[in-house]
């Protein structure tokens, strides 16, 4: 069989920036380390019209988890007192693009990668209501995955692997530029049982938000939205990111995880 085909590409140079809010540690011992929010905050812009529409708004991908990471850090700045380790949030950009804000930023760190304890990303959030579960991509490579199972004690959530691991979603969002350069990372994702729904509602829901809004112009917002998800969410995210924070040791991958060679031995001081 013989198959011939003309590609036609276009290709423009295009100025962006990740936006970063960093919140310095209480601890003088833990301040140098962070542990890193990341949501990504581009989308595609104006793009081929569908029923009028030309704008690829990105409501649910990816204005969900900018607005989930901005609530989270409007509630780190309310709490009490500073956790000890420092919080770095991060609206990344050109993640659309291939990674290329969170790749940008794994080469030119603000806090060093070394002394990075954790990345927690949040992209393509709920907005039809509240998951009974997540899942935690990227978790189970690292001792993330235990302060993952004690969050849904205490806040009374379920977790579940991946439902969908045949769209590579790790690999295909901003935690990944940094699990591969050795940081313990994870992407915060919905699961697909919903509170008040009937079982399959989750299911169905996510094959039509893939179908028909995925990259879309229909992905917009609506103000009929249910965002209790989301909501959860932000707590969820608030309440590991002060554990991981807090710890006297951060998170460590598991040995033999292929991205454990990437975290230099002993470049976390030992507590």
């Amino acid at each position: 069989m013989k198959v011939k085909a003309n590609l036609r590409q276009k290709v423009r140079p295009i100025t962006t920036w990740n936006v970063l809010g960093l919140l310095p540690g209480s601890d003088p011992k833990l301040l140098p380390e962070a542990v890193v929010f990341t949501a990504h905050y581009d989308h595609l812009g104006v793009g081929p019209a569908e029923n009028g529409d030309a704008i690829y708004n990105g409501a649910a991908d990816n204005a969900s988890g900018v607005s989930a990471l901005l609530e989270t850090a409007r509630l780190f700045t309310a709490l009490p007192r500073a956790p000890r380790r420092s919080i770095l949030f991060m609206a990344c950009a050109a993640e659309e693009s291939g990674l290329r804000g969170s790749e940008y930023y794994a080469k030119h760190p603000v806090v060093p990668l070394d002394r990075t304890a954790a990345a927690l990303n949040m992209d393509g959030l709920a907005v039809d209501g509240a998951p009974r579960d997540y899942t935690f991509l990227g978790a189970e490579r690292s001792s993330l995955k235990d302060l993952v199972r004690d969050a849904s004690r205490v806040l009374d959530f379920d977790v579940i692997p991946d439902p969908h691991p045949d769209q590579g979603s790790f690999f295909r969002s901003d935690q990944f530029n940094f699990a591969r350069a050795g940081v313990p990372a994870m992407s915060i994702d919905p699961g697909v049982n919903y509170k008040g729904k009937p079982a399959g509602w989750g299911e169905t829901a996510w094959k039509e938000y893939e179908q028909k809004r995925y990259h879309r112009p229909t992905d917009a917002y609506d103000e009929g939205s249910d965002l209790s998800g989301m909501r959860d969410t932000v707590r969820i995210a608030l309440y590991l990111g002060w554990r991981i924070a807090e710890t006297e040791t951060p998170p460590t991958l598991n040995p033999g995880d292929e991205f454990a060679p990437s975290r230099k031995p002993g470049s976390v001081p030992p507590r």
